[in-house]
């Protein structure tokens, strides 16, 4: 293992309890504010608290961006297939849990 290879990585510790508005979640995507108002739209992110003038999130949401952003990305995904392709990694994941407990 090289010198470079056993030094940590610099990071921090999202809460998933945090809330977070369209302008947090942009810029910590680095998406305009747009995408992630598409994203809204199109069911891939969920508002939990509307005021009259601003739409919130749960820390959850910045993980479910980022990972609809790399399907966007990576798989080249159009809104409707990353909404789609979400929709089923979680269902796999909650078979996987629901397996898991049944042993």
């Amino acid at each position: 293992m090289s010198s470079s290879e056993d030094q940590a990585l610099p990071g921090a510790i999202f809460e998933e309890s945090a809330v977070l508005t369209v302008k947090d979640l942009s810029r910590m995507c680095a998406v305009d504010e747009r995408h992630i108002v598409e994203f809204v739209e199109e069911g891939v992110l969920n508002v939990v608290e509307i005021n009259t003038t601003e739409w919130h999130f749960t820390g959850t949401a910045l993980r479910r961006a980022r990972l609809a952003l790399r399907l966007e990305r990576d798989l080249e995904l159009n809104l409707a297939g990353v909404a789609l392709a979400l929709e089923l990694m979680e269902e796999l994941e909650r078979l996987r849990r629901e397996l898991k407990a049944r042993r």
